[in-house]
Parts: structure tokens; sequence; C-alpha cells
């Protein structure tokens, strides 16, 4: 069975704001080659989450993982996006699409967030 990976983030106006996500996508196609990976956005930019599913569906894929990009589940994540989980398994019977919890609700990403902001510290510390 092919599967696929979802990375949803919010969209912005400016483009370069995704730069981090695509670098993402980018470091996640180098680890996993031949891997079925998107980037889908809530709004302002394209592809959107019934877009990048398509693709996917069309692209051989039976199961997706849709991963937010999102450092927290605000009303985005808790109610835009089960909706239109919703749609997409509506549109596309035959697929598991599977939601993850947001990235920055992970471990491995808040301790990665902590590292980061203890690092920030360090010019300081070493003043003391």
């Amino acid at each position: 069975m092919t599967t696929g990976l979802i990375l949803f983030a919010h969209g912005a106006r400016d483009p370069r704001w995704a730069a981090p996500f695509d670098a993402v996508a980018a470091q996640v196609r180098a680890r996993e080659p031949g891997a079925q990976v998107r980037l889908a956005f809530l709004e302002f930019m394209t592809p959107s989450l019934p877009q990048a599913g398509a693709e996917l569906v069309a692209a051989g894929c039976r199961a997706v993982a849709v991963l937010p990009m999102f450092l927290g589940a605000g009303g985005h994540v808790r109610k835009d996006l089960p909706l239109l989980m919703d749609a997409l398994r509506a549109a596309h019977p035959g697929v598991d699409f599977s939601l993850h919890t947001a990235v920055g609700e992970q471990d491995t990403v808040m301790v990665a967030m902590a590292d980061v902001a203890v690092r920030t510290l360090a010019p300081w510390k070493a003043d003391a």
C-alpha cells in the first residue's frame, strides 16, 4: 500500500513564510526516498488540503497521514481541520486519512524548542 504525508500549515500572504515548511518537506523526502510528501495550506497559499489530498490519491496513496505544522492546537486545528478531514474522507472513501497531533505539541519538538531557548541564554550565562 502506498502511503502519503501531508504537512498542513496555516499559510501567509508572504511567500517567504513557507520556506521552513519547504525545508521540512525536503528533509522528509531526503530521509524517506520515494515518499509521497505534500505541503498543504489552510489559507493564502496553495495547494489547499483538498488539493494535496487529491494529488496523493492520484499518485496511488491509500493511506495518508496529515501532520498539522502548528505550534499548538488552536481553533484551526480543533475546529477547522476536523471538518476538512471529514471532507477528504467523503471525497476519497477508499483512502485512510489519519490526523496527527500538532507538531508543536509533540514531545520531541517541545524539547527542541527548549534547547533553542536555553542556547539563546548562553551568552549571558557565561557572563554570570
